[in-house]
């Protein structure tokens, strides 16, 4: 666990593996941050309903609005190596 300076919160680590797991990720760092989603989409001018839509799992969002999501969330997008974990079993973390 470490430290968030932004939200004085401990976070987490968390692995995404589906579209569905990214959506859990974002919507609980939200909440963990106590912004509306209409807050949190006034911060890069995004529509409510697209980041509504994103945290449901019905919409297909363009690679710049999931980083601009991303990184108004004061989180981090880290590509490495897959571990030996299943999909389901990360899923199991939610």
């Amino acid at each position: 666990m470490r430290k968030n300076a932004r939200s004085d919160v401990l976070t987490m680590e968390q692995i995404a593996r589906t579209p569905k797991q990214l959506a859990e990720i974002i919507r609980s760092r939200r909440k963990q941050l106590n912004l509306s989603q209409v807050t949190l989409g006034a911060t890069n001018h995004i529509r409510q309903s697209t980041i509504s839509a994103l945290e449901n799992f019905r919409t297909d969002l363009r690679l710049g609005t999931l980083l601009d999501l991303i990184a108004a969330l004061d989180l981090e997008l880290v590509v490495r190596p897959r571990t030996k974990g299943s999909a389901s079993e990360i899923e199991d973390v939610f």
